[in-house]
């Protein structure tokens, strides 16, 4: 998601925010059913190697702030770090069923993510 939000938004970077809204939709609306037949079929709750809520959910983070490399490096670090973190109430939102939890939970760290790069942001510290 990253590299394919740096890409366009390098070339056009009014759009920056335009495109990661695109990313975060797109990936929300393919990856629930998605996941949902992956983890069935897998017999897995959540599989690793589903990847498509970790595009939705970084994709989210990229939303909160205009185009820079400083922006798309913090907005990166982020996410994975709500990803890993997983604060209240993201971890439940894992409790979803199926690709639902597996998406959800994904989009809830990229809004804690988003919450923190704006403010990064519109403080004026990136």
């Amino acid at each position: 998601a990253v590299l394919l939000y740096c890409g366009v938004a390098y070339v056009i970077p009014e759009y920056a925010r335009l495109v990661a809204a695109a990313l975060a939709l797109a990936a929300t609306a393919v990856g629930i059913p998605a996941a949902t037949i992956v983890a069935r079929e897998s017999r897995i709750k959540d599989p690793g190697f589903v990847v498509i809520d970790e595009v939705a959910g970084q994709a989210l983070t990229l939303m909160a702030a205009p185009f820079s490399w400083k922006t798309a490096a913090a907005g990166f670090i982020l996410f994975r770090l709500f990803d890993i973190l997983k604060p209240p109430p993201v971890r439940q939102l894992e409790a979803l069923r199926e690709g639902t939890g597996i998406v959800v939970d994904d989009l809830g760290a990229g809004l804690y993510g988003a919450l923190v790069l704006w403010l990064l942001h519109h403080y004026r510290v990136l």
